[in-house]
């Protein structure tokens, strides 16, 4: 995160900021950007609904299954209750394949989705069974380094966000996004930063 960020979270924020100057690494705060976008959204997808540690747990298992490079063909192929027993749900076996089979038959062209617009992005991946607008928005921000993504749905940053501005009751959609529209155009910074800040 470079000192115009911080800079700009400083003027803007002074809550986000001071989170900001409790955490540690702060240059690891930006969007990330990664070529292998099926790795990327099998992750995505064994994270849906899971603490950081558990789905940590289940990734490093199921990458376990690929003694080489994993591929939408290799996922394929492998019966689903192998991929079950690394402690995935039957639901997210089903999403799995599903994504493998669209990327196989060319339902979805993953190299191209750098191209579109935020919104296109996530209207292709949605296409996907078991693929919702959380994953999309988690693609957008770890996968192709949007910095100013918001995901309204999280429960993370639900959290978050009632915990550092003091709400009584779990922060609305509606007051999220009055909130976030002050943190544009560096909303996927100001995630990392309501994230980290439960640690």
């Amino acid at each position: 995160m470079n000192n115009g960020i911080t800079d700009y979270f400083r003027k803007i924020d002074p809550i986000l900021y001071a989170a900001l100057q409790n955490i540690e690494n702060i240059e690891n705060l930006g969007p990330r950007t990664s070529k292998d976008y099926f790795l990327d959204l099998c992750e995505a997808i064994i994270n849906q609904q899971l603490s950081d540690k558990a789905a940590a747990t289940i990734f490093r298992r199921f990458l376990k299954l690929f003694p080489d490079a994993i591929s939408a063909e290799k996922v394929l192929q492998i019966p689903d209750k192998d991929i079950r027993a690394v402690g995935t749900s039957w639901s997210k076996v089903k999403f799995l394949k599903s994504l493998s089979a669209a990327v196989v038959d060319k339902t979805i062209h993953l190299n191209q989705l750098e191209k579109l617009s935020d919104v296109e992005v996530i209207k292709e991946l949605t296409k996907i069974h078991g693929i919702g607008p959380w994953t999309g928005e988690m693609f957008l921000m770890f996968s192709l380094g949007r910095p100013d993504v918001f995901s309204f749905g999280d429960v993370g940053l639900k959290r978050a966000i009632h915990k550092l501005y003091h709400f009584k009751h779990e922060p609305t959609v509606a007051q999220m996004k009055k909130m976030s529209r002050r943190w544009s155009p560096y909303r996927t910074y100001a995630c990392r930063i309501l994230w980290r800040s439960l640690e």
